[in-house]
């Protein structure tokens, strides 16, 4: 039936992501989509957590380290967009990503993260070298083309991409809390949702159905999605 759930770990999340990469010969590299304000930040680390009491090693890939820089944005007027597609280096997130998938294990790959506490890119936040798992967090693994950006290629590079779903209304409230933390005040952070976030959680939400699994956060643990 499309819409039941049925309760899961984040233990047999893992299992089942180690028993994939071990039929891999070289790095495995696992997606996690969904909107903005679902939890795949938090997901990630625990996957990640949970495969390296038993898997030497994986890390996390984040797609936010990818943003193009306030200075780009602002110079193009599109800072107050940033977080929607065409504010990504789609084309080098692309490349990365295959790097990190045809690098030998052992040869390093640096890979950018987002700094929140100044809302720009670092590079070479992370460095994989041993790891044998990635896994690849970000809003838009499972998105079709836009314009001169090939999302697609994304998901060709990807060996599973599963789909984090949260309530609207949930995802309004940790995005509104987000941004001001980040230093916005209510009006502007109501603003920023209302505006960019949801919007660009409706594009996201049209690219469910491509995942391997979707999942929700519910009191604590996670559900899988059934559908037909």
């Amino acid at each position: 039936m499309v819409g039941a759930r049925v309760e899961t770990s984040v233990g047999w999340l893992a299992q089942r992501v180690r028993e994939h990469a071990a039929a891999r010969d070289g790095r495995y590299l696992l997606g996690i989509a969904g909107p903005p304000g679902a939890g795949k930040s938090t997901l990630s680390a625990r996957i990640r957590d949970a495969l390296d009491i038993t898997v030497c090693c994986a890390e996390i890939a984040p797609m936010d380290g990818y943003h193009l820089t306030n200075e780009v944005l602002d110079a193009a007027g599109n800072l107050a967009r940033k977080g929607e597609p065409d504010t990504f280096d789609t084309t080098g997130f692309v490349g990365n990503l295959r790097r990190l998938r045809d690098t030998p294990i052992g040869a390093p790959v640096p890979w950018p993260i987002f700094d929140r506490s100044v809302h720009d890119p670092i590079p070479a936040g992370v460095v994989f070298e041993q790891h044998t798992i990635a896994i690849v967090e970000g809003n838009y693994l499972l998105l079709d083309d836009l314009g001169d950006q090939e999302w697609s290629a994304v998901r060709k590079l990807l060996d599973e991409c599963w789909y984090l779903d949260a309530p609207r209304d949930v995802l309004e409230d940790r995005l509104v809390r987000r941004h001001i933390r980040g230093g916005r005040g209510l009006e502007a952070a109501l603003a920023k949702v209302h505006d960019s976030d949801l919007r660009n959680a409706d594009l996201i939400a049209t690219t469910k159905d491509r995942a391997d699994l979707v999942l929700r956060q519910r009191a604590g643990h996670y559900e899988i999605v059934l559908r037909d």
